[in-house]
Parts: structure tokens; C-alpha cells; sequence
């Protein structure tokens, strides 16, 4: 469970509520079906049409790394490789066979069953980074969606402002119903303003964080598994890959 991701949706919420409470304003007065129809119907519809399928689809299934986003641990991870060449460097790759079946990481599996299978170097380090670039690309298009929700959402706030606005000048007669209609036309700003500005921006930079986590990780066993293959000294690979501990 991510708590940081959970207390800083909290505290902005909270805190944009409480100043409201403070001057004066009253939850209900918020509270709007039809501009929070128009602003989030908007802009979802508009993110539909840019995107193609699979890609929304998969940008929706990776709101759950804001809660529970996946774990990898650097140093877990080098103690790993050299466990790993150590023991390839007494009984051979074929050794590694086991270990790769109980390896949870797809892209780390890979890597150890091409090195059972004997891959030259050069063909195991394109493979990798082939892998590599594609996951990394694919889910840096699924935050771009939200990237996307995040520029479309307040100008549809603003069409929604608009749109009450017109609806409130039928009005002009009565002052009281213009006045409601003012206000509702503004919170249609302020939902569109909001929703960007506290979901859907900073969902974006959250998948592009664990992105950036992911690849630097995946970066090491990539580093790790050719220096294997390449029958480096296991002492001399810890050392290699002792920098990416600084990304922790």
C-alpha cells in the first residue's frame, strides 16, 4: 500500500475543503450533477478518441500502482546476480534452469532462460533492451492519457461555465435563479480545474515515477545477466552494479 500516494490525495482535498469551509462556502453549494456530467464525461470522451483501445484500457488497469504500485528492491536485486553468477560459474547456465522457473519477473525470466539456452552476449543484450524499450514505451503512452485528461479537463470546465452561463442568461427576470445559475456555471470551472490539477496530473507522473523505477531496475538484471553470460569475476559484477544503488 502506497501511503504516501493515499495521504497526498487526502491533505489536497482537505485542504482546498477547509479553506472553502473557512470563507464561508458550503459543501452543497459543490455539489453539481450536470457540470460534473459535462467535465468528466468530456474530457473521458476526448481521451476515447485519441486513444486507441488497448492503450486506454491498459492506462485504466494501472491506476492500482497508485495504491499498491509494484516493488523492486536494487539491492534484493544484485544480491541475486551474483548469487546467480556465482553459481554458473561452478556448475554452468544450465544451472540457472531451476531458478529461472521460480522467477516471478517475466523480463528477469527471460533473461535467465536465454542464458540457459547459450545466447551470445550480443544477442542477449539486444533482446533485453528490445524488451526493455517496448514496456517502457507502452506504459509511458498510458500515462500520456492521463497526461492528456490532465490538459483536456479544464477547458471543458470552461465549455461547461459557458454553457451554465447561457443557461443562466434565460434568467435575467430573476435575480435569485441568475445568481444560481452563475454559481453552478463556475463550478463547472473549478471541477475541471480540480480534477486535473489533483487526479488526473499527478496520476501521470506517478506511472512515469514507477516507470523510471522499473526501467533503472530492469536496466541492472539487464547489466547483471551479460555480465554473466560474459563470465565476468561475481565480485567484479557486485561492484559494477553497486552505482545503481544510488537510485534507491
Amino acid at each position: 500500500m502506497d501511503k504516501l500516494s493515499i495521504a497526498g490525495l487526502l491533505i489536497a482535498i482537505f485542504a482546498i475543503y477547509f479553506g472553502f469551509i473557512i470563507d464561508g462556502g458550503t459543501i452543497s453549494s459543490l455539489l453539481e450533477l450536470p457540470a460534473f456530467i459535462i467535465v468528466f464525461g468530456g474530457t473521458l470522451g476526448a481521451v476515447m478518441l485519441q486513444s486507441s483501445q488497448s492503450q486506454f484500457f491498459h492506462a485504466i488497469s494501472l491506476l492500482k500502482w497508485l495504491f499498491v504500485p509494484p516493488k523492486y528492491d536494487i539491492e534484493q536485486g544484485i544480491e541475486s546476480i551474483v548469487l546467480w553468477a556465482e553459481k554458473a560459474r561452478e556448475s554452468g547456465f544450465l544451472s540457472l534452469e531451476y531458478i529461472a522457473e521460480e522467477e516471478n519477473d517475466f523480463y528477469v525470466n527471460k533473461g535467465l532462460n536465454l542464458l540457459v539456452d547459450g545466447v551470445e552476449v550480443d544477442n542477449l543484450r539486444v533482446s533485453l533492451e528490445l524488451d526493455l524499450d517496448l514496456y517502457r514505451d507502452h506504459n509511458l503512452r498510458s500515462a500520456h492519457v492521463f497526461e492528456s485528461m490532465g490538459g483536456y479537463s479544464p477547458t471543458i470546465g470552461i465549455l461547461g461555465a459557458v454553457l451554465g452561463l447561457i443557461h443562466a442568461m434565460s434568467n435575467l427576470a430573476d435575480p435569485q435563479l441568475l445568481g444560481q445559475g452563475i454559481a453552478t456555471a463556475f463550478v463547472a470551472t473549478i471541477y475541471g480545474v480540480g480534477f486535473a490539477n489533483l487526479f488526473y496530473l499527478p496520476v501521470a507522473n506517478k506511472i512515469k515515477a514507477i516507470v523510471h523505477e522499473q526501467t533503472m531496475y530492469r536496466e541492472m538484471m539487464t547489466e547483471g545477466l551479460i555480465a554473466i553470460a560474459s563470465a565476468e569475476n561475481p565480485h567484479a559484477i557486485e561492484n559494477k552494479l553497486s552505482a545503481f544503488r544510488l537510485e534507491q
